[in-house]
């Protein structure tokens, strides 16, 4: 089954790289950040990273991405009211952590840049998200992330893998991020992993990791109700017990993490970007209920996303107790200052002002 549906996929690329179907390029900054494998390689996370670098420059940032298992169909805009079902958890997140940037679902990746680009005339650059297979749009920029704990070079094809296309396409991309990496990792493995994937001459490697912030409360009171008392955080200590609520393909980094905090964790897994049912969170709360009494909730941000729709259906003392783990990437061995001179020299030349007319010209394909 693998070998036919390779076939296939090479078929598909084969047409693309031939030019007997086209891609379409624009006349802005298009960046992809997408994998080779299905499952959890950090793409939000790295996402939210170039998001934060570009506004920083005081750029306009634009997302786009499908809305994965979102509960609606074509191009739609986020708006502050939009619901996880509505645009998906991830676009979710990212409008809710980023409140200055635009963020855009839809299936057509051609269409969507169409209408962000007919909305927002203003927008300096658009990021897709997981649209590495999308080749219908040619980025100007691929970046290509592959997870340190399953490299696509020691991957299969589905369904005997999980990668989608086979290792060749890696060479689409012109940056590649192992993500996931120990924090400690060593210059000899990286190395090796270098040697291993074997990238082109013009392709940039680079590897990064994942740290973790301050649980914050998913159901917060408005800001208007709190005392001068309330903290927006809470602290975990050795005596502290956790319930770790996850839907997302790896939960195993952050009961890692959550380990060196306590020894107390119990994990409740669901499948990725899981549907909750009113059963799943009769469970979460029975689970809890049996905890001893300093004991909280802990979620990811996506997953917290998809809970907050519901919380008519969850009793106050859950509410109260439920908190999400904010993540953030970390490029290693000192990356992080090469890394950002090439998204903003793809973005802007390396001179970054924004709307200027030199970040329309300079752009290629």
């Amino acid at each position: 089954m693998s070998l036919v549906y390779g076939v296939g996929t090479k078929f598909r690329n084969m047409l693309y790289d031939q030019q007997w179907i086209a891609s379409k390029s624009y006349p802005l900054p298009v960046i992809c950040v997408g994998n080779l494998a299905v499952g959890g390689t950090g793409k939000t996370p790295h996402t939210e990273y170039l998001i934060e670098l570009l506004q920083s420059k005081g750029l306009q940032v634009a997302t786009l991405s499908r809305g994965y298992k979102r509960h609606t169909k074509g191009y739609l805009m986020a708006t502050p009211q939009s619901t996880a079902q509505a645009i998906g958890d991830e676009p979710w997140q990212l409008l809710h952590n980023h409140p200055g940037i635009t963020v855009a679902v839809d299936e057509d990746r051609c269409h969507g840049i169409e209408q962000l680009m007919l909305v927002q005339p203003k927008v300096d650059a658009i990021i897709l998200d997981d649209a590495f297979q999308h080749r219908a749009v040619k980025a100007g920029l691929n970046i290509l992330l592959t997870d340190y704990h399953r490299l696509y070079t020691r991957d299969m094809l589905l369904p005997a893998g999980r990668l989608r296309e086979s290792k060749a396409g890696a060479k689409r991309a012109h940056i590649v991020v192992v993500t996931k990496c120990p924090s400690d990792l060593s210059e000899a493995e990286a190395q090796k992993i270098k040697a291993e994937l074997n990238l082109l001459p013009h392709q940039q490697l680079y590897f990064s990791t994942i740290t973790y912030g301050a649980p914050q409360p998913v159901f917060a009171e408005p800001q208007h109700m709190r005392n001068n008392s309330h903290d927006d955080t809470t602290s975990i200590d050795a005596s502290c017990h956790l319930l770790a609520v996850t839907g997302i393909a790896h939960p195993e980094p952050m009961i890692a993490y959550l380990k060196t905090l306590t020894p107390h964790v119990e994990l409740l897994a669901y499948p990725d970007h899981h549907d909750f049912t009113a059963s799943d969170l009769q469970q979460m709360q029975h689970k809890f209920a049996q905890l001893p009494p300093r004991s909280i909730i802990i979620t990811t941000q996506k997953d917290a996303a998809r809970l907050q729709s519901f919380s008519s259906q969850l009793d106050n003392t859950f509410k109260q107790h439920l908190y999400a783990l904010p993540i953030k990437i970390k490029l290693l061995f000192d990356q992080e200052g090469a890394f950002n001179q090439s998204i903003l020299e793809f973005v802007d030349g390396g001179n970054v002002t924004p709307n200027s007319a030199k970040s329309r010209s300079s752009i290629t394909s």
